[in-house]
C-alpha cells in the first residue's frame, strides 16, 4: 500500500519503518529536517498526500514543560493537552486529500476531544482514531506483536475504513492480534485509561514498599508476589514490582490531563490527583532516605538512571529527576561514579554487579542487589 507518515518523532519514525520493512511504500514527513534510507521524506504535506491510501499522523500532543511528571505538579492548576499542533495538521490535509484517502490520528487525546474539536475540523477525507500502546525503546516490537490494536469510528461499529485499517496491519503484526473497536470516544478512553491504571498499580505497590519501609518486619516482594499473582481478581503480575515510580513521556502526562477532565466533566472528585500526589510523596519519600544517608555520613548523593527507564536516554517525566527535585539543597549529580558517595539504583537490573568506591552506600529500591553496601528500601530481605 501506499502510505504517508507525518511526524517523524521519537515513535513516528521506528513506526514508519515497520510499515516500510513490511513491503509498503512509505513516504514521511516531518517538520524537521530528517535524513532517512529506509523510506522517502517528502518536503511538503502536498507531496506527502498525494497518491496515499493511509496517512498516519503521529504528531506531538504536548503540556507545558513543567507538567511532565519529573517535578511535582500536584499543587499546578490542571491542564489538558495542547492539541494545537494536531490541529494545524488536519486543516492543511484539508488541501491536499480527497474522499478516498484514510486519514489516521494515533496522537493521545482525552475522551471527547476527536468529536467536539477534531472532526469539525475536517471536511475532505475520511478519519479513523487508532492511538498506539507503545513504549520508548521497545516500539518495534510493540507494532509488531501489540497487546491489542485501538480502533475508533465516528459509531463504534466495524466500518469499511475499519477493515482497510486491519487488512494493512496485518501485513505486519504477528497472529492472533486482539482488535478493539469503539467509537472515537471509546478509543480515546482505552488508550489513556490504559496507561493510567499502570499508574495506580504502581503507586499501589510502592505504597506498599512505603509500607514495609516504616514497619521493618515486611518483605515487599513477597506481599507484591502474592498480589501479583492472583489471577482471580488481580488481572496480571505486570507492573507489580515495587521500586522507583511511574515515568515516561506518557503515563505521568495522561493523569495530569486526566485531572483536568475530571474537573471538566464535574465528577466531583478527581481520583488522578490522588495517583499523581501518591508518585510525588513516595518520591519524596525515597528523597527523605537518601538525605538521611548523606547527613549521617557526609556524602554526595548520585542517582544512577537519570533517564526515565534502561536503555532510553530520555527524562521525559523521569522518577530520578523527581526524587531530584527534592534534593536540590544537597551535593547531588546523575550517572557517574564519583567516589565514596550515596547512590541510588534508579534503574532495575542494571548494577546489581556493579563494583562502588569503598565506604559508599547504596540505595536499593529493586531489592536485587545482594551486596554488603547496600540498604535495601522497602522492607527486609529475608524475614526469618
Amino acid at each position: 500500500m501506499k502510505i504517508g507518515f507525518i511526524g517523524l518523532g521519537k515513535l513516528g519514525k521506528e513506526a514508519a519503518e515497520v510499515m516500510s520493512e513490511a513491503g509498503h511504500e512509505v513516504h514521511g514527513y516531518d517538520i524537521k529536517p530528517i535524513f532517512h534510507t529506509k523510506f522517502e521524506i517528502k518536503y511538503n504535506l502536498k507531496d506527502l498526500c498525494e497518491d496515499k491510501e493511509i496517512i498516519f499522523i503521529a504528531i506531538p500532543t504536548p503540556h507545558h514543560p513543567d507538567y511532565d511528571g519529573s517535578k511535582a505538579t500536584s499543587h499546578l492548576e490542571p491542564k489538558d493537552f495542547d492539541y494545537s499542533i494536531v490541529k494545524n495538521i488536519l486543516e492543511e490535509l484539508n488541501e491536499y486529500t480527497t474522499k478516498q484517502q484514510l486519514v489516521v490520528l494515533i496522537s493521545t487525546v482525552l475522551p471527547g476531544t476527536t468529536r467536539k474539536e477534531l472532526i469539525p475540523l475536517i471536511n475532505n477525507f475520511r478519519f479513523i482514531y487508532n492511538p498506539y500502546l507503545i513504549a520508548m525503546g521497545t516500539v518495534k516490537e510493540d507494532m509488531i506483536n501489540p497487546e491489542m490494536v485501538i480502533i475508533g469510528t465516528e459509531t463504534g461499529h466495524y466500518t469499511g475504513d475499519a477493515k482497510l485499517l486491519i487488512d494493512f496491519y496485518k501485513t505486519f503484526t504477528t497472529e492472533n492480534v486482539r482488535y478493539e473497536i469503539g467509537t472515537w470516544d471509546d478509543a480515546e478512553a482505552i488508550k489513556i485509561f490504559y496507561n493510567t491504571f499502570i499508574s495506580v498499580k504502581l503507586s499501589l505497590v510502592n505504597m506498599i514498599m512505603d509500607v514495609a519501609e516504616k514497619n521493618g518486619n515486611m518483605n515487599t516482594d513477597v506481599i507484591t508476589g502474592a498480589l501479583g499473582r492472583s489471577s482471580k481478581r488481580i488481572t496480571s503480575s505486570a507492573y507489580m514490582k515495587a521500586g522507583m515510580g511511574d515515568g515516561g513521556s506518557c503515563h505521568p502526562r495522561d493523569n495530569i490531563a486526566l485531572r483536568w477532565l475530571a474537573k471538566d466533566l464535574g465528577l466531583g472528585y478527581d481520583l488522578f490527583d490522588s495517583i499523581i500526589e501518591s508518585r510525588e510523596k513516595q518520591a519524596f519519600n525515597i528523597a527523605r532516605k537518601l538525605m538521611d544517608l548523606s547527613d549521617e555520613h557526609a556524602l554526595p548523593i548520585v542517582i544512577l538512571g537519570e533517564s526515565y527507564k534502561p536503555g532510553v536516554s530520555l527524562v521525559d517525566g523521569s522518577y530520578s529527576k523527581l526524587i531530584g527535585d527534592y534534593l536540590w539543597n544537597y551535593n547531588l549529580s546523575y550517572d557517574q561514579i564519583i567516589g565514596p558517595a550515596i547512590y541510588l539504583l534508579g534503574h532495575m537490573g542494571v548494577y546489581k554487579d556493579t563494583i562502588f568506591p569503598e565506604g559508599s552506600v547504596i540505595l536499593d529500591p529493586w531489592r536485587e542487589r545482594n551486596k554488603p553496601d547496600t540498604i535495601y528500601y522497602g522492607g527486609k530481605n529475608n524475614l526469618m
